[in-house]
C-alpha cells in the first residue's frame, strides 16, 4: 500500500479517542479502591462511612498498606484485567489429593455449640507494611458477635513498630496495645451466615463464584481469597470446613509446597494459590493437618466465648 493509499484509508476509519471506562467499570473500581483503603485502614471507620455502595470487606486481618496513587493504578490494572482473558492454571493430582486428605480431617471433628449472644474468638499474627523502612509486627484477637447484631472488639498488639507519637494517622498502630470497636456491618460474614451456607462442594464453589462476581480479577482467584477469609471460622463448623477444601481442590493452579512456614515460622505441608497479588500459601501441620495459616498471616487460635475482650476456656 503506497502513502496516498494509507492516508485515505486512515481518513476513512473514525478516530480512536481517549480509552475510557465504561460506567459499570468505573464504579467498581471506585469499589475496589475504597475497599482497599478501609481493608488497610480499618481505624477510620470508626468516624466516617464510605459513601455508596460499599465493597465486601474480607475477613483478612493484615495486609501491606500502600500509598493510595501506587493502590489506585493497582486496583485499575486489577480492573482492566478482569475483562482480558487469562492463561487455564494446571491442576496438581498430588494437591488435590492433599486437599481432599484435610477435609476428611476437618469432617471427622465434633462441631461447636454456639449460641447467637456469644462471641467468635480469633488470634493471629501478621505484619502491616507502611512503607519499606516501616514494617510492623502485630498479633490481633478479634471477637466477633455469632448472630452479627452486637458490637464485637478488635485488640491489637503491636509487637514491632514505632512508639505512640500526635498527629500519627497510624497511631492506632503504635507500639502497645489498642482496642477497637467492631461496629454491626451487614457485608461482613457472620458466623450464621457461614452456618448457612451449603456444604456441597459444587453448591459451594458455585455460591462463592456468584458472592465474588465482578471484583476486578480472574474468578478463581477471589474465590480462594473468598475460601481463605473463611477458613479460620469455618474450623467451628466441621462440615462447612471440608467443603470449602474440597471446593478449592476443583480450582486450578494449586499446588504442593513440602517445607512450609506459617509467618511465625511453624513448620508444615503447604498448598501454594495463585491470587491477585501473587500466589499465597496455606499451611497446615503435617502430622494433624491442623490449619496454621498462611505464609503471611498466622492463625493462633479460635474459640467461642460469652464475652468480648475475654480469651476462651483453656
Amino acid at each position: 500500500m503506497n502513502p496516498e493509499e494509507r492516508e485515505e484509508l486512515a481518513r476513512l476509519l473514525p478516530s480512536p479517542g481517549e480509552p475510557v471506562l465504561t460506567s459499570d467499570r468505573h464504579d467498581l473500581m471506585k469499589d475496589l479502591l475504597m475497599k482497599e483503603l478501609t481493608e488497610h485502614t480499618p481505624e477510620l471507620l470508626d468516624t466516617a462511612t464510605a459513601p455508596g455502595r460499599r465493597a465486601r470487606v474480607p475477613r483478612r486481618r493484615f495486609a501491606a498498606i500502600v500509598v493510595p496513587l501506587a493502590t489506585a493504578a493497582a486496583i485499575v490494572a486489577a480492573v482492566l484485567a478482569g475483562t482480558v482473558g487469562s492463561e487455564t492454571a494446571s491442576t496438581d493430582a498430588e494437591a488435590v489429593d492433599l486437599l481432599h486428605r484435610i477435609a476428611e480431617v476437618a469432617a471427622a471433628k465434633k462441631s461447636v455449640p454456639v449460641r447467637d449472644d456469644q462471641y467468635v474468638y480469633v488470634r493471629t499474627q501478621g505484619s502491616m507494611k507502611l512503607s519499606e523502612k516501616d514494617i510492623r509486627v502485630l498479633r490481633e484477637a478479634s471477637w466477633t458477635a455469632v448472630d452479627g447484631k452486637r458490637p464485637g472488639l478488635r485488640r491489637v498488639t503491636v509487637l514491632v513498630g514505632p512508639p505512640f507519637r500526635h498527629r500519627d494517622p497510624f497511631s492506632s498502630y503504635s507500639k502497645g496495645t489498642h482496642d477497637m470497636r467492631l461496629s454491626p456491618d451487614q457485608n461482613v460474614t457472620t458466623f450464621r451466615e457461614l452456618q448457612a451456607l451449603p456444604t456441597s462442594p459444587d453448591s459451594l464453589l458455585e455460591k462463592i463464584y456468584a458472592d465474588t462476581k465482578g471484583e476486578g480479577q480472574p474468578r478463581e482467584s477471589a474465590a480462594l481469597e473468598k475460601i481463605g477469609d473463611m477458613l479460620p471460622d469455618a474450623t467451628l463448623l466441621p462440615e462447612l470446613d471440608a467443603a470449602l477444601y474440597r471446593a478449592a481442590a476443583k480450582i486450578p493452579g494449586v499446588s504442593v509446597v513440602t517445607d512450609a512456614k506459617d509467618y511465625t515460622g511453624r513448620s508444615g505441608i503447604g498448598l501454594s494459590f495463585k491470587e491477585r497479588d501473587g500466589r499465597t500459601v496455606w499451611v497446615f501441620d503435617r502430622e494433624s493437618l491442623d490449619f496454621l495459616g498462611s505464609a503471611d498471616e498466622a492463625l493462633l487460635d479460635v474459640g467461642v466465648v460469652d464475652k468480648a475482650g475475654e480469651p476462651p476456656a483453656a
